[in-house]
């Protein structure tokens, strides 16, 4: 590409036009070689190269000792990285704690070392050094099992009988293993149903007469009251009200909304005249006429008398409570006798409600019916019995009857959302009348 001609007469032009690129390539090559020890058109060819007279490979045993002499690589990060030599040749250097010791100091030292004469920090060190020493020869080999682990680590017991709760706690932490405390919703049954109740013996396959004719009445019994309550609600509701006609209902709802109302033969034709002139009010107004000071004089001495007979008969009252005391106390005494009746009341409620079922959803939950068999369907051998039941469902009542599962309904139907339809004003059609 041509360069075009351009002014370089400020020092702004000459350094916006000027292209130094080769300049600063040619700086950083001569940088670049004076770290890496020099240019290389200087060096003789003799540090460069080396005839070698020796075997190219070397056996294995000879090349391990040439690296076992040969620097570690980890030491080159303490090298410098550049052979250009340092500015400054002579640096101040700080001496060690040992080489700032006086050379007297040192002796005495040393002569008190020889005679077992040491400092509490010296003892200290020697100490931890030989419980270390210990430890590290008590540490088994591996593949070594003198020792059973499970007998150190759980072979001694801790008595908890005369120990306070702070002390077990302590005790435990320190050691022991220290037990948590779970929580009560982890170890606590939702419902103390058995998982599996026995069935009524009548539902043998091979019952007595007796249990086969309970277990028929029981479920007699229950269908007698789902009769009884059907009749009773078909009475109170269908059977209440009368089936009328259209114009009988429409005759009998006039009559009833003019109840009250004079028809045109009872009306007095006297009363649509008005004779008088004058109105008058339904409320006329009242004077506002103000108390005199008599008046407020006697309302305040009334208000003294009532509050002075009010103080009187509190008073008197006290008194007279102070000869109820025997009555009080029957009366107190009662009312623990009953507080104490009702707390039992309670008590045993909460206890068969533990019996019971919760509510946990919206649908209570049915106790199924039991499976029983008539006494012409009995055959006395499991061979011939025919199955009963469902398994599967029994469990999942069970469980829905524990307070484990929610009680559900079995919908097959779907809801569907009641959409309104119409017909937007630019999609109708107007189709005049065919003439």
């Amino acid at each position: 590409m041509k360069k075009r001609k351009v002014s370089k007469k400020t020092k702004k032009a000459w350094r916006k036009h000027v292209d130094t690129k080769d300049v600063d390539k040619f700086l950083e090559d001569t940088r670049l070689e004076e770290r890496l020890g020099g240019s290389l058109d200087a060096v003789q060819n003799s540090d460069l190269f080396e005839i070698s007279t020796k075997p190219e490979i070397l056996p294995k045993k000879a090349r391990r000792e040439l690296l076992k002499l040969k620097e570690p690589r980890c030491f080159n990060i303490l090298k410098p990285h550049t052979a250009v030599p340092d500015p400054i040749v002579k640096r101040n250097r700080v001496k060690t704690k040992e080489e700032r010791k006086n050379s007297l100091l040192v002796q005495k030292e040393t002569l008190r070392k020889s005679k077992g004469i040491l400092k509490l920090k010296d003892k200290l060190r020697l100490k931890n050094r030989m419980v270390a020493a210990k430890k590290k020869l008590s540490i088994p080999k591996r593949g070594e099992f003198n020792s059973d682990v499970w007998k150190d680590k759980f072979g001694q017991e801790i008595d908890l009988d005369w120990l306070s709760a702070n002390t077990i706690k302590h005790t435990l932490t320190h050691f022991g293993e220290k037990k948590k405390k779970l929580p009560s919703s982890l170890y606590k049954k939702p419902s103390v149903i058995s998982p599996i109740e026995a069935p009524h013996p009548g539902m043998s396959y091979n019952p007595s007469f007796e249990d086969h004719q309970k277990l028929l009445q029981e479920v007699a019994q229950k269908e007698l009251a789902l009769i009884k309550e059907e009749k009773h609600l078909e009475r109170v509701t269908t059977k209440m009200f009368k089936k009328v006609s259209p114009e009988e209902k429409q005759k009998t709802f006039l009559q009833e909304m003019s109840e009250g109302l004079k028809s045109e033969k009872d009306k007095d034709p006297s009363e649509d005249e008005d004779d008088d002139p004058v109105v008058r009010s339904v409320n006329p107004p009242v004077q506002n006429k103000k108390k005199t000071r008599v008046q407020r004089r006697k309302q305040k001495e009334q208000r003294a008398l009532e509050t002075k007979r009010k103080q009187e008969k509190m008073e008197k009252k006290k008194v007279s409570d102070i000869y109820k005391l025997k009555q009080l106390d029957r009366q107190l005494t009662a009312k623990e006798r009953k507080e104490q009746i009702l707390r039992a009341k309670r008590l045993k409620k909460k206890a068969l409600e533990a019996l019971g079922t919760k509510t946990l959803s919206r649908i209570k939950f049915e106790p199924p019916e039991p499976d029983f068999k008539l006494a012409e369907e009995l055959t006395g051998n499991l061979r011939n019995a025919a199955p009963t039941g469902n398994l599967l469902r029994d469990r999942f009542l069970s469980l829905q009857q524990r307070n484990i599962v929610a009680p559900t309904k079995i919908k097959l139907k779907r809801d569907k959302a009641k959409v309104k339809r119409f017909i937007k004003p630019d999609h109708k059609i107007d189709i005049p009348d065919a003439k």
